[in-house]
């Protein structure tokens, strides 16, 4: 069972650096930290902003504006973490509602996440580490 394991998880993280191939500047440890971001966001994200993080009509925001996710960096742990309410602008479009936060999501599963979706949806290459999340959920203020 535990050999069964390790091949799984050995197989993921290929699978996730054969992924981010296309950007040549992420990391191994980036490429990691997204391939768990991306079981995180199917299950914490994915029916609310979809698959390829499109969301859904005017209800949910697409998470695919990469100005927005570079410009926001320092609240996105917050949103994650406590939800956000009032409108956003993305892609030029206004969004009005509510999300809903996650609060059972650790520190570093919102790193996961946000280093997914920074990385997959967005221009970005960095890992949003553990350490990035844990000062951003002390200066929250939305």
């Amino acid at each position: 069972m535990r050999n069964t394991i390790c091949s799984l998880t050995a197989i993921s993280i290929l699978i996730g650096m054969l992924i981010f191939s296309c950007q040549p500047n992420v990391s191994i440890k980036t490429a990691q930290y997204a391939v768990n971001g991306q079981k995180l966001y199917v299950t914490h994200c994915q029916s609310c902003h979809g698959l390829k993080g499109e969301g859904l009509g005017m209800l949910y925001p697409p998470l695919t504006d990469s100005a927005y996710l570079a410009e926001n960096r320092e609240k996105l742990a917050c949103i994650v973490k406590n939800g956000m309410t009032g409108s956003v602008k993305i892609h030029g479009k206004i969004y009005k509602g509510e999300m809903p936060g996650n609060n059972e999501l650790t520190n570093i599963d919102i790193a996961y996440i946000l280093t997914y979706i920074t990385t997959t949806f967005g221009n970005d290459v960095e890992t949003y580490t553990q350490e990035k999340v844990k000062n951003s959920l002390a200066n929250c203020r939305m």
